[in-house]
């Protein structure tokens, strides 16, 4: 389903504590903007606080004057003018303090979700989720204005949260449920019926939540989502002018003014609520702020002044979402532990990531964007991230591992992990690059007060265990009650004398085991504090870390899918590799899976996605996908190709694709040119339909004897498109096809003689006695044309090839072949009284019908079976491709389902389909062909379907599931002689062949439907659609002169024509009739 529209963001802005961060994000930021998660004009800024733990009401005062400086540069002026916010929609993300658990915050935390149908495979991080909810759930029929969004909190919102925005004005907050009980160490919203805001309580006591329950026996929760009307937003960035508010942004500290810390709803929201008194609110202390000097109170005093004068007149509001969620991403391990974990689900859950044994994940535990090789035991409510290990490994229940690879995992051999936070990260150092490891217990804690423990055990019992004493960890003048997780200096960043690995910290689980030497490591090492750390954190080598993780287990799943003929599409993984810029590795994995293939389909299959990768490249430009592929520079690579040297044609390929990535138009064209190459396998896999092809020597015609076939044409009722190949030996297919006649006659024939001339004389005419070309063959290279589908008598030429009457590639010239084989040459004619790209089958029946007299005329009988597989590989040595239907539908009698399984040699097994006494003339007497006047183009359309088939895209292959059911369905409707219920399904198969192939509906088409439908049980272009005949099943009989006058009252329906049909049960028909004279 298609995503609603969402908000157009104006300007979207990340804001981060840390300037080393800056480019990183804003690369994350723009890589979604690639995915389409964020509208491509927006405006996208990540920006750093302009100091460390500014606040968030600082961080958003600084935002929004960001915001408003380019927007102002955007128009041409050239100061900041706030008139630019009257038609901005504009989303400031917080990224907020450290995170524990995450070295690039609880932004760019990774979650247990995965979404199948997303158009680009990515991890799903918290701030896609947010930017999902503000984009396309709560922002949505907003005004102009500013929405502020912390992206410390895991939200859940409804499609439709029921907020109304009629009559808005001022700030609103939007709150969502919780127990009191959970707003004891929350902050809550008190409001009035009408919802606007009276106070705002942070830890508040008792009898203040119990003020704030709602009905349902909730309280509205802070929940870190603001936004400001355009009126109240000019409000708020007025104050960046004035000291000491100045002092948020990054221009006040510029000129040199005192930084001040601004909390965004215990200032600048608080200052709007109802029942806040000014007195109280100069003299209170944002929480979040912990305690000031008596200094910084004046200071914030003055601040808070400030803000009453500018914000006290605006209206506070709130929005509460019932049936949304709220969860505050704490440094509690357990809750993140409980964030990734389901533990009611019965099997583990596996996220963006490969497990050779999954066998070993215990239910209730969770594996996000990584690799594990060999035996990995993972234990109950443990998660594992960004991780690549390789076993014997086994991690116990309470776990969380992030960041390790296979050379860092060998240091978990021969241990068992329980309650332990083990994680790997990218450090700066003094002019290098680095790792660190830290090693947590479950049920530690960040906090700075209370008695502290690590490693799950109090810190004396560390110490007694260890061998580490407190001086190792702290300062001696360090205070007592400082001395706590956050400040002891246990993580080793470097080493004397050797890398630093997760062995430094390993130890400490089993110091027995490694006596004192590894005791004696860490001290030598250079160890920094948990906050000594943050600032060395290295954001972006961590998301680069993370990015080539997740290809490689991407590229490997990629490569499990085509090896193992999944029907799952690689798009989305394609997309992604382009835009985050590394092409590169999947080109190399599609060219060794391609070389490597057993199997024509995978091996065709990879070329394809190799042409899709490079579609992917050109962004758009350069043309059309779908276009000739046969440069000269080409041929050398489709040569080892077309001589079944897989491996060097592959590389060839490679080779040449390398000279045309320069540019798109480039691109393009290479792509067309890994489509050829990818036809020429299936072309070999569809010649497999020769081992079905068997004739009988018979007494050979005599000279001028003319050998006639005749057929009629085919109407498909159900199962197109499921023929053709590569998906009729890759799914497998189903058809249920009619031979009919047009106005009485079978208008598809072919007639063949020998000559005494040791030459060829073919024909092609719209009748049997009106030949408009004629072609004489004297040479080989006369029929050397033949592969092209445009060149005259193509079509000939290529039949007398596969009929074995000439040898391309012999060396004996084609006199002597004719002369030594025949005696002399021979003349073929073949006609249609059909126009041009009918529908109707017409040049596959008319292969058959060619291939059928030349070959008795040669003094051989074929049998239709035989036929059937002759005409694909007619169709293939004539490069037009092409499906098996046609030939089933015209050469054989009747009513019938043709199917092919999925497997090769392709063959093709025909069941007639019984109706009861009189249905044939019933069904005569209410089938009607219309004649639309467009001509079909084909071969388009089937290359659009075989792009679709091979890229597995979700919706093809559920058509192509549905069109082979649907064929077994019709075939019953059939046996009960339903007219109604043919009816149904033939409305039904129109619109799986629209899915199939977009595009085949002309609009002039449509409106002939349209005025036709009230007197049709059903509908159909006949065939691929795009134009030809138009099928009706009507109500009512002979109704051929009632419809001329329905549609001859439509203005603008120019060419069209009406046309009786019957069924044929006759088929092919072949006649031997007395020579004349050659022509």
């Amino acid at each position: 389903m298609a995503q609603p529209k969402g908000v157009d963001w104006t300007v979207i802005i990340l804001t981060c504590q840390y300037k080393d961060s800056v480019q990183a994000f804003q690369r994350e930021l723009e890589v979604r903007q690639k995915r389409e998660q964020i509208p491509a004009g927006t405006l996208l800024l990540a920006l750093e606080d302009p100091e460390t733990r500014v606040g968030s009401g600082g961080a958003t005062l600084n935002a929004l004057l960001v915001a408003a400086e380019h927007l102002s540069a955007r128009a041409g002026f050239t100061v900041v003018t706030s008139a630019v916010l009257h038609s901005a929609w504009i989303l400031i993300l917080h990224m907020g303090r450290d995170f524990p658990f995450d070295d690039c915050g609880r932004a760019f935390t990774c979650l247990p979700v995965e979404h199948p149908q997303a158009p680009v495979e990515a991890l799903v991080c918290n701030l896609d989720c947010l930017l999902d909810i503000m984009t396309h759930r709560l922002g949505p029929g907003c005004p102009p204005g500013v929405w502020v969004c912390s992206t410390d909190m895991l939200l859940s919102v409804p499609p439709k949260p029921g907020i109304s925005w009629d009559g808005f004005q001022g700030a609103r907050v939007i709150a969502f449920p919780g127990s009191p009980a959970y707003a004891l160490s929350h902050g809550v919203y008190l409001t009035d019926p009408q919802g606007c805001v009276l106070d705002i309580y942070y830890r508040g006591t008792e009898a203040e939540i119990q003020r704030c329950v709602r009905p349902d026996g909730n309280v509205p929760l802070v929940s870190g989502l603001v936004f400001f009307s355009v009126e109240t937003a000019e409000h708020l960035l007025a104050t960046h002018v004035s000291s000491p508010l100045d002092a948020c942004t990054y221009m006040g500290l510029d000129s040199g003014a005192q930084p001040v810390k601004l909390s965004l709803f215990f200032d600048i929201m608080l200052c709007m609520a109802r029942n806040v008194s000014r007195e109280d609110f100069l003299a209170g202390w944002p929480p979040e702020m912990g305690q000031g000097n008596m200094h910084a109170a004046g200071y914030q005093q003055s601040a808070r002044a400030q803000l009453w004068r500018e914000l006290r007149s605006q209206v506070l509001t709130m929005a509460y979402v019932p049936d949304g969620s709220y969860s505050y991403l704490t440094s509690s391990a357990s809750e993140f532990l409980s964030s990734l974990t389901l533990p009611g689900v019965p099997r583990a859950q596996i996220v963006h990531s490969q497990v050779e044994e999954p066998a070993l994940l215990t239910a209730g535990s969770s594996v996000i964007s990584c690799l594990l090789e060999g035996p990995v035991h993972l234990g109950p409510g443990s998660a594992l991230q960004h991780c690549h290990l390789r076993g014997p490994i086994h991690i116990g229940a309470g776990c969380f591992v992030s960041g390790l690879d296979t050379a860092e995992s060998k240091a978990l051999h021969g241990l068992e992990l329980r309650d332990l936070v083990l994680q790997g990260h990218h450090v700066w150092l003094p002019g290098s690059l680095g790792r660190a490891f830290t090693l947590i217990g479950r049920l530690d804690s960040w906090e700075r007060q209370g008695p502290g423990t690590y490693l799950n055990m109090s810190w004396g019992e560390f110490f007694k265990k260890t061998g580490v004493r407190d001086w190792d960890l702290w300062d001696p003048d360090t205070p007592p009650a400082e001395r706590c997780l956050l400040s002891a200096c246990l993580f080793p960043v470097l080493h004397p004398s050797r890398a630093v690995g997760p062995g430094d910290m390993l130890w400490m689980l089993h110091p027995q085991e490694a006596g004192g030497e590894a005791l004696r490591a860490w001290r030598a090492s250079w160890r920094l504090s948990w906050e000594q750390l943050q600032p060395h954190l290295n954001q972006a080598a961590t998301l680069a870390s993370r990015r080539d993780l997740f290809f490689r287990q991407a590229l490997w799943k990629a490569q499990q899918v085509l090896e193992t003929r999944q029907d799952l599409s690689l798009c989305p993984l394609i997309r992604a590799a382009v835009h985050e810029g590394c092409p590169g590795p999947l080109l190399a994995m599609l060219d060794r899976v391609t070389a490597g293939a057993g199997d024509p389909g995978v091996a065709a299959r990879a070329l394809a996605c190799v042409a899709d990768v490079l579609g992917c490249m050109a962004e758009g430009q350069g043309g059309l996908r779908s276009g000739p592929g046969a440069n000269p520079e080409w041929m050398q690579p489709f040569s080892h190709l077309e001589h079944g040297d897989l491996a060097v044609g592959v590389e060839a390929l490679a080779q040449e694709r390398s000279k045309w990535l320069s540019r798109p138009a480039l691109l393009v064209r290479a792509a067309r040119h890994y489509e050829g190459a990818a036809q020429i396998l299936i072309r070999q896999a569809v010649m497999t339909a020769q081992h079905f092809v068997t004739t009988e020597p018979t007494e050979l015609p005599a000279p001028g004897q003319w050998v006639v076939a005749e057929c009629p044409a085919r109407v498909d009722f159900s199962g197109g498109w499921s023929d053709t190949p590569p998906i009729a030996y890759e799914h497998g297919g189903a058809v249920l096809g009619l031979a009919v006649r047009v106005d009485g006659r079978r208008p598809i024939g072919a007639r063949a003689r020998r000559i005494p001339e040791p030459e060829l004389r073919l024909a092609v005419g719209p009748q049997q006695d009106q030949m408009a070309m004629k072609i004489v063959c004297r040479s080989l290279d006369d029929l050397r044309d033949y592969c092209q589908p445009h060149a005259p008598g193509a079509l000939l030429k290529a039949a007398l090839i596969c009929a074995g009457v000439v040898h391309i590639r012999s060396e004996h010239p084609l006199h002597e072949q004719l002369l030594h084989a025949f005696g002399g040459g021979f003349e073929l004619h073949t006609w249609s009284e059909l126009p041009h790209g009918s529908g109707l089958g017409t040049s596959s029946i008319l292969a058959g019908a060619a291939l059928a007299a030349l070959q008795r005329a040669a003094g051989r009988v074929v049998s239709t079976e035989s036929l059937i597989h002759s005409v694909l590989h007619l169709e293939q040595v004539l490069t037009t491709g092409g499906g098996w239907q046609d030939q089933v539908g015209g050469l054989m009698p009747g009513i019938k389902v043709g199917r092919s399984r999925a497997q090769l040699p392709l063959k093709v097994e025909v069941e007639e389909v019984s109706v009861p006494d009189g249905f044939v003339q019933k069904l005569s007497d209410h089938l009607l062909l219309v004649y639309t006047g467009k001509t079909r183009l084909a071969r388009n359309l089937l290359q659009d379907v075989l792009r679709s088939w091979y890229a597995r895209r979700p919706a093809v292959v559920q058509n192509a599931h549905r069109l082979v059911q649907q064929t077994q369905d019709c075939a019953e409707a059939f046996r009960q002689g339903s007219l109604p219920l043919l009816g149904q399904y033939l409305t039904s198969y129109w619109e799986q062949k629209k899915l199939m192939a977009p595009g085949c509906e002309p609009l002039a088409v449509r409106r002939m439907m349209d005025v036709l439908a009230p007197h049709v049980y059903g509908q159909s272009l006949a065939g691929a659609g795009g134009g030809g005949f138009l099928y009706l099943l009507t109500k009512k009989p002979r109704q051929k002169e009632v419809l001329e006058a329905v549609l001859a009252k439509i203005e603008g329906l120019d060419n069209y024509s009406i046309h009786l049909v019957e069924v044929d049960t006759q088929g092919l028909s072949l006649q031997l009739l007395g020579s004349e004279a050659s022509t």
